[in-house]
C-alpha cells in the first residue's frame, strides 16, 4: 500500500479522533496500565477538537492512503520564535509500522525549517518515544504527572524531547 502525506481537511475530522482512540486503545497497553489507557483515551475522540485547532492556526499533517483516507496524523502548534510543539503524533494500529511516523516527522521537521524556528520539542509517550529518537528528537527528561479521570487522579508519564534545527 501506498501513502501520500497531505494537509488536513475538515472532513478528516472524525478520521482523526478515531485514530486517536484506536491507537491509544490498542497500542497503549503494551507500555500503560488499564487506568492510564482510560484516563488518556478519554482525553481524545473529539472531531470538533481538530476544527478548532486548525482555525487556531495549528496544523495537521494526515498520511493518507490511496484512497485517500486518513491512517496516521501529526499536529504542530503555531511555530514559535523558541521552537515548534509536536503535540500529537498517531498511527491507526492498522497502519503501524509502514513508516508513516518518520514520514510525518520528516514533514513537520520541513514545516519548522521553513518556518525558521530553531528546534522541534515534544511530549512522546512511551510508545511515540522509539519514533522520535529515530528521527533525531533526543530525551531531555522524563514527565511524570496525573491525569483526572473517572472521579480519580491517574498517574502517568511521558518524556519531553527535542530536536535542534539551528
Amino acid at each position: 500500500m501506498s501513502y501520500r502525506i497531505r494537509l488536513f481537511r475538515e472532513d478528516d475530522a472524525d478520521a482523526l479522533a478515531a485514530i486517536a482512540v484506536r491507537a491509544i486503545e490498542l497500542i497503549g497497553p503494551r507500555a500503560y496500565s488499564r487506568d492510564q489507557v482510560a484516563a488518556w483515551a478519554a482525553r481524545h475522540g473529539d472531531d470538533r477538537y481538530f476544527i478548532e485547532r486548525v482555525r487556531d492556526g495549528q496544523t495537521i499533517f494526515i498520511a493518507a492512503d490511496e484512497g485517500d483516507h486518513p491512517c496516521a496524523y501529526t499536529l504542530l502548534e503555531v511555530p514559535e520564535a523558541d521552537g515548534c510543539h509536536v503535540d500529537h503524533l498517531y498511527c491507526d494500529p492498522d497502519h503501524t509500522r509502514r513508516g508513516l511516523a518518520e514520514q510525518l516527522l520528516a514533514r513537520a521537521e520541513r514545516f519548522a525549517r521553513d518556518a525558521r524556528t530553531p528546534r522541534l520539542y515534544t511530549e512522546a509517550s512511551e510508545l511515540a518515544r522509539p519514533a522520535f529518537e529515530r528521527a533525531g528528537y533526543r530525551v531531555e527528561h522524563r514527565r511524570d504527572f496525573r491525569m483526572e479521570h473517572a472521579g480519580r487522579s491517574v498517574p502517568i508519564h511521558n518524556y519531553a524531547m527535542e530536536k535542534p534545527l539551528a
